[in-house]
């Protein structure tokens, strides 16, 4: 048996896999050193990215495959959408290294090097977890693989923590991770259960000849255990109880890379799924859109009371997954593109409010902290009521906040979030499930009220003093056990910044970075608002 390689096919996921064994490599060899691994990380995510970028070129129907049998069949097969869902990956895992950047430079708890040498091992295991978000399955048995690789690096991602943070923190961070642990393996467990109905219907793991299955009855258990335990992934009702507590428990960075990064493998592993099983197996597509329409009720509900912008944000990542399973509960040739496209829209604006939170975050850090070393994250840093008079005080991260919460809204000006909405509606219309549609419509409003709730604290009055400017700072670390801002310099008491009382002018007070990282993720809703052909 001769199976065909076709390693530049393979570079999307090839590329993040051996920069993370280079990684490992580079610790080994120069130990101590930090700077290295980052712009290697950095360059592995890159060279996948860039690798990705001629997949969505290719026409309808066709296909790039690598590991390939002599009769056709390709245990890796990669299209337009799945290349799209790729970038997406890879370039929102970049934004993740670059949020977490300051970590490889923060001190210990005595004030020398972080003595667990962390650094290198958080790195090589983002990479290990986004190569499994990229990967395009072409049979159950790479699904698995693929899914399992995304997952269980996030796990330990979530535990290790800083060792300057309190004792209760990492507690927290704990439990987090092994919350995301159960819920993993339940879902590998459902997931293999799944599997082995898939191949006792059809006599093959394969994603093709379902028609013509000998035990076609099979496939509905099949079609069950496998979309839940694709759901337990991407944070649907009600399989979605990690959500909430693992998200407020991990570090910023970490939480982010979970709302964004590993949604895309879920996503994949449901529009192969559905494809396969949807035209054969109307289960399927109930099952979708149940899924659907109770994420998209619990989590908007639950939303609604929430007073942490983390927790809020945990709750919207299960709204807004109701709404990427929506389409695919259609028979739709464009299901699979729409949930597609509503996912990377969703992405983008997730990952602005991220690090528009961990500016803010960061702010309120160092205003507490008032200089002192060996300080853990202070507690509450992310409350909403840090954010009131945000737009009066510093417009400049309020606005971009703003278009974010609004995209994830569904609301002008920001109109790819619009026209988003519009494009996963739309299989649904076609298909007249109308009580879908009905219970789409009624979780518009719900979210509307959402994020204008948020909006209407960035515009409320007060709230300065706790996000005082600070001195202009190096950016050689930040504050220990701080994942998202650099180290302050002491401040003067009061309510007005150190640098006024001495006459000096304000500097800089949020970190260069987060600003690229803003201005980047703004400029992209912005042009998918102006242009939005890639939702279409």
């Amino acid at each position: 048996m001769i199976l065909q390689l076709d390693l530049l096919a393979l570079l999307p996921v090839l590329a993040p896999v051996v920069a993370a064994v280079l990684v490992l490599v580079l610790d080994v060899t120069l130990p101590g050193r930090r700077t290295p691994h980052l712009y290697l990380g950095g360059a592995g995510l890159l060279a996948g990215a860039a690798a990705a970028v001629p997949g969505l070129l290719l026409p309808p129907g066709d296909r790039r495959g690598a590991l390939c049998l002599p009769d056709g069949w390709c245990a890796y097969a990669a299209d337009d959408l799945v290349s799209a869902l790729q970038l997406a990956a890879l370039l929102a895992a970049l934004v993740v290294l670059v949020l977490a950047w300051p970590d490889w430079s923060a001190p210990g708890r005595d004030g020398g090097p972080e003595p667990t040498g962390r650094a290198p091992v958080v790195l090589a295991l983002l990479l290990a977890a986004t190569a499994g978000g990229a990967g395009a399955a072409g049979d159950l048995g790479s699904l698995l693989v693929s899914l399992e690789l995304a997952t269980l690096p996030t796990v330990v991602l979530v535990a290790l923590v800083r060792t300057t943070w309190a004792a209760p923190r990492r507690a927290r961070a704990v439990d987090g991770a092994v919350a995301l642990l159960t819920t993993s393996l339940v879902s590998f467990g459902l997931l293999a259960l799944g599997a082995a109905f898939w191949a006792a219907a059809t006599g093959h793991t394969r994603f093709t000849g379902l028609p013509s299955a000998p035990h076609p009855e099979l496939l509905v258990l099949a079609a069950v255990l496998l979309v839940a335990g694709l759901a337990f992934k991407v944070s649907a009702v009600p399989f979605h109880a990690w959500t909430p507590i693992t998200y407020a428990a991990a570090p910023l960075p970490v939480t982010a890379y979970l709302a964004t990064v590993s949604k895309v493998a879920a996503l994949g592993g449901l529009v192969v799924v559905v494809r396969a099983l949807g035209a054969v197996e109307g289960t399927t597509l109930v099952a979708m859109a149940l899924l659907a329409a109770a994420s998209m009720t619990v989590g908007n509900l639950v939303a609604l009371v929430q007073q942490d912008a983390v927790r809020l944000l945990a709750w919207s990542t299960v709204a807004q997954a109701g709404w990427v399973l929506l389409p695919l509960a259609s028979l739709s040739t464009r299901a699979a593109s729409a949930a597609g496209s509503y996912l990377v829209v969703y992405l983008t604006a997730t990952l602005l409010a991220f690090v528009v939170v961990a500016a803010v975050a960061g702010l309120v850090r160092d205003s507490a902290s008032d200089g002192t070393q060996g300080a853990s994250p202070a507690a509450g840093s992310t409350t909403l009521q840090l954010h009131r008079g945000l737009l009066r005080d510093r417009p400049l991260l309020a606005v971009p906040l703003g278009l974010a919460l609004l995209t994830l809204a569904g609301l002008p000006p920001a109109i790819a979030g619009l026209v988003a909405k519009v494009v996963a509606l739309r299989p649904v219309l076609g298909d007249e499930t109308w009580w879908l549609a009905v219970v789409a419509a009624v979780n518009i409003a719900l979210g509307i009220a959402v994020y204008l709730r948020w909006l209407v604290v960035l515009a409320a009055q007060g709230g300065r003093s706790a996000r005082r400017p600070v001195r202009a700072r190096a950016s050689r670390g930040s504050v220990p056990g701080d994942e998202t801002g650099d180290e302050p310099e002491a401040q003067e008491s009061g309510d007005e910044p150190a640098a006024q009382q001495t006459g000096e002018p304000p500097g800089p007070d949020v970190p260069v970075r987060l600003w690229v990282l803003v201005g980047l993720l703004t400029a992209a809703l912005v042009v998918g608002s102006i242009a939005p052909i890639g939702v279409i």
